[in-house]
């Protein structure tokens, strides 16, 4: 029996998911009034008790990789370095914009969009064809103005970011740019479980110790220390 743990910490609201055997036995969301730290292991050992799961009984887990918060991403990162210790259990690492993309069950292009504060998103472009999931622009961090240079309609705008650029791409590019109605979407692990399955079943999977998170973009630190404020940035 395939049992597969996926963790989504990158951002404010963590949340965890269980598949057993391809199939989605529960998805939990964490106290979002307290830090990750303080919430998302008790929130796993209630998703596991739940499903009469012991820890060491996962065969492998899938993780939310950024881009989003960075000190949620850490512990994240952390957390599933820990429940690894010691074993050659693979970890699919999933593009958060991905799951994102994902979670939202529509077809066509979508963009999914993350605040990245400072007047920028985390973006990226993907198009959906019935379980099909392909990157059409690779994630970023972008200001509104760059993202109408880069994107063409018809586009579906989703997460909490759409707000922030929605206004200026409808302007510049028309009718066929479309926010996803409703509260803005947040990514979830039932989604990351979903694309970290088809991850490892392509035998992508990656030992714990080599995850690193997918920043995108540096933390203020290391710009001041760098003067760089993109990752590979020169």
């Amino acid at each position: 029996m395939s049992r597969l743990l996926a963790l989504e910490t990158a951002t404010s609201v963590a949340s965890v998911a269980l598949l057993v055997d391809g199939g989605l036995v529960a998805e939990h969301t964490a106290d979002s009034s307290e830090d990750h730290a303080a919430t998302l292991l008790p929130t796993i050992e209630s998703l596991l008790d739940q499903a009469g799961v012991a820890p060491d009984e996962i065969d492998a887990f899938a993780l939310s990789i950024g881009p989003g918060s960075f000190t949620c991403l850490r512990i994240g990162l952390a957390t599933v370095k820990g429940l690894a210790f010691g074993s050659d259990r693979p970890v699919a690492a999933v593009s958060t914009l991905a799951a994102l993309a994902w979670s939202t069950g529509h077809e066509g292009v979508l963009v999914p969009l993350l605040d990245a504060r400072r007047g920028e998103v985390y973006a990226g472009v993907y198009e959906r064809k019935g379980d099909i999931l392909q990157e059409r622009l690779g994630d970023g961090c972008y200001r509104a103005e760059q993202l109408a240079e880069l994107v063409r309609p018809p586009l579906l705008l989703v997460g909490e970011g759409a707000p922030l650029v929605a206004p200026l791409l409808e302007r510049r590019l028309g009718s066929d740019v479309v926010r996803e109605p409703g509260a803005p979407r947040r990514p979830k692990a039932a989604a990351v479980a979903a694309l970290g399955a088809r991850c490892l079943e392509a035998g992508d999977g990656v030992a714990a110790h080599q995850l690193v998170p997918r920043y995108v973009r540096r933390p203020e630190a290391e710009v001041l220390r760098t003067r760089r404020r993109f990752e590979g940035s020169a």
